[in-house]
């Protein structure tokens, strides 16, 4: 998804023609839990692609070519959220080399990140954790304890050679921690193995 790009949602009513069914229907399986969805201030149901087809595949239904190519666009995100610009730079050009199908978005301070999140829903975040702004661990807090952000994994990173700096990320929701200078085929590894790209 470039950034010029709005997120594609799903009405209700395009749900109910993608699966064959009424309008009321699908508004009865979101009412039950059954399916995700967001409500408009005037009152409509919205479905993100991943929700939908979420839903599709617990039910055995047939996932829509449209709705394949917007879910594979946005499940492969990544964030590398790092103050360094040549750092930044480095680290996101040799992931896109590894990961080519991915879209890859660069943040250099937490209150960027926050914004990248929210709209991107990236499915990996690399997080530097001594950023200017909003510090690396409030904002790994925030991502894990947001619903909106959709859960990541998140990778933190540091160059600080605190001890205690490890088991606080990950107490607050890091799924993995590396320390700089870090084998960056360590860090390609376990986006591999939780994410099965």
């Amino acid at each position: 998804m470039s950034p010029t790009q709005k997120q594609r949602v799903f009405s209700a009513l395009e749900v109910a023609k993608i699966c064959g069914v009424v309008n009321q229907t699908v508004i009865n399986w979101i009412r039950a839990g059954h399916l995700k969805a967001s409500i408009t201030p005037g009152g409509q149901f919205r479905i993100y692609p991943e929700d939908l087809k979420t839903f599709l595949d617990s039910k055995g239904m047939r996932v829509p070519e449209e709705l394949q190519g917007l879910v594979s666009g946005t499940l492969e995100t990544i964030l590398v959220v790092e103050d360094d610009q040549v750092y930044n730079d480095l680290l996101r050009a040799q992931l896109q080399r590894i990961f080519p199908k991915a879209t890859i978005w660069a943040a250099f301070d937490g209150f960027e990140a926050g914004s990248l999140l929210g709209v991107h829903k990236p499915r990996v975040v690399v997080l530097d954790i001594n950023l200017p702004g909003v510090n690396g661990q409030e904002l790994c807090r925030r991502i894990k304890l947001e619903p909106g952000f959709d859960r990541p994994l998140v990778i933190a990173v540091t160059a600080s050679d605190d001890p205690n700096l490890g088991p606080q990320i990950l107490e607050l929701g890091a799924d993995a921690f590396f320390r700089k200078p870090f084998d960056h085929e360590e860090l390609v590894k376990v986006i591999r193995t939780v994410l099965k790209w």
